[in-house]
């Protein structure tokens, strides 16, 4: 792919957000929901694609879910920490990277963009229901006893805040309800 293709792209595929070309070897992408850097090496040779996704201390006591989604669910993008940002990032040879591999490229990188951090939420919350869900089968507990016991926590304000509004802690309530009868049998 040739470098001078790139912003030609971008405003394509972003045609309502500000593309600015701020060296011959970086862009940006900006609009209201994203920000996507596009970065050459040096030598021109290697095209980057990044975006920001959270702060590194907020995204912490999700890396091990965030590496295993590197791992064989994010594509051909990845997830990278620097400047104590956790980014959506895309590298490859510029020489043998196609116009429609850019375009998928920008697609993943978006995506996980998008996702921000609730993915890897939502593996730590499952990982926590299958530790309660083992836990109460080695007690001799049964699923509605175990739910019993999720919803005391959340009328003592272990889980969510005593504040929480009634139909926001029913709402969470259904979540994990519908959590255990999914591991339930697991």
């Amino acid at each position: 792919m040739q470098a001078e293709r790139i912003t030609i792209i971008l405003s394509e595929i972003f045609p309502q957000s500000t593309i600015e070309r701020q060296t011959d070897k970086s862009w940006q992408v900006a609009n209201e929901t994203i920000r996507i850097l596009i970065l050459l090496s040096d030598d021109g040779s290697w095209l980057r694609i990044l975006t920001p996704i959270a702060a590194q201390k907020d995204a912490q006591p999700f890396l091990e879910n965030l590496m295993e989604a590197n791992f064989d669910g994010t594509g051909e993008a990845r997830y990278g920490l620097g400047q104590n940002v956790l980014w959506g990032l895309f590298q490859h040879s510029l020489e043998s990277l196609t116009e429609e591999d850019f375009c998928s490229a920008i697609a993943s990188v978006v995506s996980l963009a998008e996702k921000g951090l609730s993915q890897a939420f939502q593996g730590v919350i499952e990982n926590r229901i299958r530790e309660i869900v083992q836990a109460a089968k080695t007690q001799g507990q049964t699923k509605e006893v175990t739910y019993q016991m999720i919803e005391r926590f959340y009328q003592e304000g272990m889980l969510g805040g005593l504040d929480q509004p009634a139909e926001e802690r029913n709402s969470f309530l259904a979540a994990w309800k519908a959590q255990l009868d999914r591991l339930w049998e697991e």
